[in-house]
């Protein structure tokens, strides 16, 4: 590929400019209240793929929010790439904790990004690394260097679990046919340390709704004569760890696959420093499970965490109240071969079963997904390794990652295609939390070995 830098450089703020312009938009597909503004960032996404090559861009209803579909064809013998992506986002809250307003992006240096990071919602989760992909179809039509066939994906419901994504993959096999799906919603160890994801937790999300008496009551008049919701709720939440932060849920683990002490050496081979991890995140210790690595803990094992828990009074002063009801919302996050249904079936049987007399308990699953492992020996993933060292001058490290992409599993079953998971966010750009961001040099830095992708993966083939 010839001239991306100076492509690059020479776009450098129009490429910075659209997708500013595209964060400003809150697509947040948790709450209908931005429907209309989920909506309008599809269009926006079509729009802008039409403006960088393709021939045929559409928004295809679905009985969520719409998927953009696009694709740029030179010759249907060549080798197609499927890009998948999503124009939803997280919701911001807590609002208190932005530096900056979360839907009006600013540009700021930090230690890990000298040359600056864009810090609002969705800068790397999703519609940044989302928009690399755009950006680079430009490059390589403009500078006619397109040397394969592209399809684009893009949906607005990742953040609350692609519902509507399996019915449309479903139905339209023959348009998203392929040979290999490219997506970028993941990260990588390092600025100087490239790193491919080649595995991703599935995920089993629930609402749990513990319900005692009929109303609130006072906590004299009744205060240790009934069963309090969030007294028992605590309880039962704290009972599925045990004292080595195993999960104590029946079977739970009957399906975990235990790595060989050669893959768990290999894994250790990722650079990991504790200090520094302690120090981003300002806590005095690390905490996991016991007789595995930190990054063992948040990639090869399953795990199970509270989410979200109300009930009660929790506004300013004082109310004495014994709550009616109390809520949680949980996620466990599975490894390879552990079913996300079978999982969300052994949570809620065990969880009803430890409720107390006194209470009710009601489990609603949300959402959920297999996990999925990707191997390193096809000629997708020697062509993305080939791309980041011509770009990046060094070997990537394959890496796996504790996050969860429902929809590879859902693609490979469906599609028959193996997915190359090509991230260039780092670990420290706080995706789904406040002041989310990310680096300028990583958005660029991506635009610019993509194409080397395309390159290196239709000679291969």
């Amino acid at each position: 590929m010839q001239d991306a830098q100076n492509y690059i450089q020479q776009h450098k703020q129009r490429f910075l400019d659209e997708l500013i312009e595209l964060l400003k938009i809150p697509s947040i597909s948790a709450d209908s209240a931005y429907k209309d503004s989920v909506i309008k960032t599809a269009e926006v996404v079509k729009k802008q793929l039409s403006a960088a090559g393709c021939d045929h861009v559409e928004i295809c209803e679905t009985p969520g929010y719409p998927i953009v579909y696009g694709e740029k064809i030179i010759d249907p013998k060549l080798p197609t790439v499927l890009v998948y992506g999503h124009y939803d986002v997280q919701p911001p809250d807590p609002l208190d904790l932005w530096n900056s307003p979360p839907f009006e992006p600013v540009i700021q240096k930090t230690d890990l990004h000298p040359e600056g990071a864009i810090f609002a919602r969705g800068a790397c989760d999703d519609k940044g690394q989302m928009y690399m992909h755009v950006k680079a179809l430009e490059y390589m039509t403009q500078t006619n260097q397109l040397p394969c066939n592209v399809k684009f994906m893009i949906e607005g419901e990742e953040e609350v679990g692609s519902e509507s994504l399996e019915g449309f993959v479903t139905k339209n096999q023959e348009k998203l046919a392929n040979d290999v799906i490219l997506i970028s919603d993941t990260g990588m160890i390092a600025n100087d340390i490239p790193s491919i994801t080649t595995g991703l937790r599935g995920l089993s999300y629930v609402e749990v709704e513990v319900t005692g008496p009929n109303r609130d009551l006072h906590s004299g008049l009744y205060g240790g004569a009934v069963a309090n919701p969030l007294n028992i709720l605590a309880k039962m939440i704290a009972s599925l760890h045990d004292e080595n932060n195993h999960i104590t849920i029946p079977d739970f683990y009957d399906k975990v696959e235990e790595l060989s002490s050669e893959e768990r050496a290999k894994m250790a081979e990722a650079p990991f420093n504790k200090e520094a991890y302690k120090k981003a995140l300002d806590i005095d210790d690390i905490y996991g499970e016991k007789g595995y690595t930190t990054n063992e803990r948040n990639s090869i094992r399953p795990t199970l965490d509270v989410n979200g828990i109300w009930g009660g009074y929790t506004g300013e002063g004082a109310k004495t109240v014994i709550a009616s009801k109390a809520y949680a919302k949980i996620s466990m996050r599975l490894v390879p071969h552990q079913d996300w249904k079978e999982i969300t079936q052994l949570f809620k049987s065990h969880f009803e079963s430890i409720a107390p007399e006194g209470v009710r308990v009601e489990i609603k699953p949300h959402h959920g997904g297999q996990g999925y492992v990707t191997p390193i020996d096809t000629v997708a993933y020697q062509a993305a390794s080939k791309a980041y060292e011509k770009t990046f001058g060094k070997t990537p490290i394959p890496q796996r990652s504790g996050g969860s992409i429902p929809i590879v599993s859902l693609f490979e079953k469906e599609l028959k295609s193996k997915t190359i998971l090509m991230g260039f966010g780092l670990d420290s750009d706080a995706i789904h939390s406040p002041n989310e961001h990310f680096g300028v040099w990583n958005y660029l830095k991506g635009i610019e070995t993509i194409p080397q992708f395309y390159h290196y993966f239709a000679s291969m083939q």
